[in-house]
């Protein structure tokens, strides 16, 4: 789910040590673009998932592998938060002003660009006025960067990547806001497959990478987080399609 250019001949050294470990696998990894399809499939041997579509419909249809840690700041091991981002001369000062505001996200499926701010803003008797879909967190934070937008919600893990690959862009943007922490994205399976080999295969392969490999990719360790403390985590109401889609 980061798989930036910049991290991809490092995620690509994992999943070869990770596929040496299990003793069989594809030589490469997939970059699927139906991801509905691709987290559903028989097949799916080893992949991540959001927290927003393992609550809503994936939770009784594939199993939890575990939980990457990427020691996030203000977050317990394998729990991440979003952070609320305005233009740098923006009005918006904290969190109470981005009522009635316009929110750049990426999808409505999305826990960190979507569910944990509007929930919040739900919370708080607050809701955007409108809303711009954006498809990825990047050209969420362009957006809000070119003033399309008021503000977004970006992944922790993401924009702490996006602040060291794109200081253009995170320089015209700061942050006004981090939300609660809830788990973090999930690493999945099919059914068909043997959860925890895989998990204690995920554990040897981080093991065996080089530090290179380790502080480009970000992830400390993999964890167990209980499928319940995804489950509970508070779904948003706000009807997306009331917003604009372009």
């Amino acid at each position: 789910m980061y798989d930036r250019p910049e991290l991809r001949d490092a995620h690509n050294r994992l999943w070869a040590a990770l596929r040496a470990n299990l003793g069989f696998g594809p030589e490469s990894l997939s970059s699927p673009t139906d991801m509905a399809s691709f987290w559903q499939s028989d097949d799916l041997l080893f992949g991540q998932t959001c927290g927003m579509p393992y609550r809503t419909f994936l939770h009784d249809r594939v199993q939890l592998v575990g939980t990457p840690d990427y020691g996030l700041e203000g977050c317990p091991p394998g729990y991440y938060r979003s952070a609320v981002i305005v233009h740098a001369d923006s009005e918006i000062g904290e969190f109470g002003d981005l009522a009635e505001k316009r929110i750049a996200y990426n999808e409505a499926l999305s826990q960190s660009g979507w569910a944990a701010i509007i929930a919040e803003m739900e919370y708080a008797d607050m809701r955007p006025s409108s809303g711009l879909l954006t498809h990825a967190h990047i050209n969420s934070a362009q957006a809000v960067s070119k003033k399309l937008a008021d503000f977004a919600a970006i992944d922790a893990h993401t924009w702490a990547l996006m602040c060291r690959y794109q200081t253009d862009l995170t320089r015209s943007l700061r942050v006004v806001h981090w939300t609660s922490p809830t788990p973090a994205l999930p690493y999945i399976c099919a059914t068909r497959f043997d959860a925890q080999a895989i998990f204690h295969a995920v554990q040897n392969a981080l093991n065996a990478l080089p530090l290179s490999d380790f502080e480009t990719l970000g992830i400390r360790s993999i964890i167990k987080i209980a499928k319940q403390d995804y489950l509970a985590v508070l779904t948003s109401s706000s009807p997306c399609n009331l917003f604009e889609h372009p």
